[in-house]
């Protein structure tokens, strides 16, 4: 498995022979000229991971790629964007996408909880290969190995990212979603999940526009 980072959500998953871009948003850059995508997959509605002034173009650059996103984002754009439910199974060539989780984590009781899809890419056989959860701290039911996990967020503490690390327990733990703040601050973050790290769990950082074999 291949994976290059865009920075905050965006990931670039090369695995069985496909490529697949999660969550092109606003916080993110280097994807703009990518070519030869399979699939786009975007976790949820919110701008740091759907960029609504640069979708268009990676789209156009891609028309072959299937485009997944939560139900509501597909409704919203329409087609040929297809809905990924919990529990829907896509087949693209040799790798198989689960849809799971299904909702957003609470940002405050006041404010309407939305759509959101984990995405989970592997076999029939291993289906969580890498696990996208978006903006949920939702547990898969199955062996994970590289979670992409969020690091900082408006809706979590740091105390809950620790509790959903250990819960998945992956492989490796890639950290995503730190866009929100400055590069002097994200050695905090980084240091506790890796310090509290489940035994058995690598924390791997790949850098903005870097990429990495894992």
């Amino acid at each position: 498995m291949r994976i290059a980072h865009f920075g905050h959500s965006c990931i670039l998953v090369e695995l069985h022979g496909k490529k697949v871009l999660f969550d092109p948003g606003t916080f993110s850059h280097g994807f703009e000229g990518i070519t030869g995508l399979d699939a786009i997959a975007v976790t949820h509605q919110h701008p740091d991971h759907i960029d609504p002034l640069r979708i268009d173009a990676l789209i156009d650059a891609n028309p072959a790629a299937r485009l997944l996103a939560d139900p509501q984002t597909a409704a919203q754009r329409g087609e040929p964007w297809e809905a990924v439910h919990a529990g829907n199974v896509l087949a693209l060539g040799e790798l198989r996408i689960t849809g799971g989780g299904g909702r957003h984590a609470v940002i405050h009781p006041d404010i309407p909880v939305i759509d959101n899809t984990v995405f989970q890419l592997g076999t029939p056989d291993d289906p969580a290969q890498l696990v996208h959860p978006g903006d949920s701290l939702w547990v898969p039911p199955v062996p994970v190995g590289v979670l992409a996990i969020p690091a900082a967020a408006p809706w979590m503490r740091i105390s809950e990212a620790v509790d959903y690390l250990r819960a998945v327990s992956p492989r490796t733990a890639l950290p995503i979603h730190y866009g929100i703040i400055v590069p002097e601050a994200q050695g905090i973050y980084f240091g506790r999940l890796t310090e509290m790290s489940p035994a058995g769990t690598d924390f791997k950082v790949i850098e903005p526009e870097d990429s990495a074999e894992l």
